[in-house]
């Protein structure tokens, strides 16, 4: 499988504090395994299937089904937001 890399990336948030970025296909990948079977439903199931139909879809729908997926979950963040406090954090880090 191809590491492909989204047009654009995808920020969930997975705790109060913490936004991770999904960047690739295999980013995608990753995070819809590491999901918790007990929270897995048809939305999540179709999502990790388009992501792994890797080369018989096109990369735009795997992003596509990602987001659908965060989404449903309330996990999607707004990439202006996210950015901008990415950029902050890396600025406080620099101070130090």
């Amino acid at each position: 499988m191809q590491a492909e890399a989204f047009s654009s990336p995808i920020f969930v948030k997975r705790a109060t504090y913490i936004v991770q970025e999904i960047a690739s296909l295999a980013d995608a990948i990753d995070f819809l395994d590491e999901w918790p079977e007990d929270r897995r439903d048809l939305i999540h199931d179709t999502a990790l299937r388009v992501c792994y139909d890797d080369g018989r879809k096109p990369i735009s729908a795997a992003r596509d089904a990602f987001c659908e997926f965060a989404q449903r979950f309330g996990m999607l963040e707004d990439p202006t937001f996210a950015m901008q406090w990415i950029a902050a954090c890396k600025s406080a880090n620099q101070k130090a």
